[in-house]
C-alpha cells in the first residue's frame, strides 16, 4: 500500500487532491489495479492513505518547555501542509485518522499535560493552534495562486501581496480609510509584514500561559 500511497501523492502535488482519481493513481506504473482495488475500495480510503504518508512526523524529541515544544509543534505542521498544500483539503471534517496523525495530537496533548488545563482545555487549545497554522498556510496557497497576476511578485508573502494591492487603493481612496493608511505606513516603514506566523502564535501561547498562571494561584 506505501506504492499505492506515493503515487497518489505524487499526483496530488502537481495535480491537487482533484486529480488524484482511483482511476489516476490506478494508471501509475508503480500500481496495478488489482492491488489497487483490493486494499483500498474508494476515494475516501486513498485519500487516507494519501494523508498518512504526506503528514510530517512529530519532532523525535518530545522534551523541553511546554512553549517551545508547541512552537515547534506548529511549524513542522506548517512545513507539511506547504510542502502538500492539497493537505489543507484532505484534512477536514470528521474522518478517520492514520497513527501518524494521531501521534501528532498526541504530542501536542502531552506538551499542555500537567499545566493546570483540563483534557477538553487542552483539547481546544490544539484545536486552535491547528485552526492559526492552517490559515496561514491557506493564506500562503492563495497568494501563489495569484503570483504574477498583479500586484505583488514572486516571493512575496501574503501580508506583502496584500500591501501592494491595497496601496492601489489607497494610492486613490486614502483619505477614506486614515486609520488603515496609517496601519499600512507602519508595517511597511517597520517590517512588519508576513509575520502573522510568529504574532498569531506568540499571542495564543501567551494567552495559555496566562490561563496556567490563573490556574496555579487557584483563581
Amino acid at each position: 500500500m506505501d506504492g499505492i500511497a506515493r503515487a497518489g501523492i505524487e499526483i496530488a502535488d502537481a495535480e491537487g487532491l482533484a486529480g488524484a482519481s482511483m482511476q489516476r493513481v490506478a494508471a501509475e506504473p508503480a500500481v496495478t489495479k488489482m492491488a489497487l482495488y483490493r486494499y483500498v475500495p474508494g476515494k475516501a480510503e486513498l485519500v487516507a492513505l494519501m494523508v498518512e504518508g504526506a503528514m510530517p512526523a512529530p519532532a523525535q524529541s518530545p522534551g523541553g518547555p511546554w512553549r517551545e515544544r508547541l512552537e515547534a509543534w506548529a511549524r513542522g505542521l506548517l512545513a507539511g501542509l506547504r510542502l502538500h498544500p492539497w493537505l489543507l483539503e484532505a484534512t477536514v471534517g470528521v474522518r478517520v485518522m492514520g497513527p501518524r496523525e494521531l501521534e501528532r495530537m498526541e504530542r501536542a496533548l502531552a506538551a499542555l499535560d500537567g499545566c493546570g488545563l483540563s483534557g477538553a482545555e487542552a483539547m481546544d487549545a490544539v484545536v486552535l493552534l491547528t485552526g492559526h497554522v492552517r490559515s496561514i498556510a491557506e493564506q500562503e496557497r492563495a497568494a501563489g495562486a495569484v503570483t504574477g497576476s498583479g500586484p505583488g511578485s514572486a516571493g512575496e508573502g501574503p501580508d506583502a501581496q496584500l500591501v501592494a494591492m491595497l496601496g492601489e487603493v489607497m494610492r486613490t481612496h486614502g483619505e477614506r480609510f486614515p486609520t488603515l493608511g496609517a496601519a499600512l505606513a507602519s508595517a511597511a516603514e517597520h517590517g512588519g509584514q508576513d509575520q502573522a506566523l510568529e504574532f498569531g502564535l506568540g499571542r495564543i501561547l501567551d494567552g495559555l500561559e496566562l490561563l496556567m498562571t490563573r490556574r496555579a494561584a487557584g483563581e
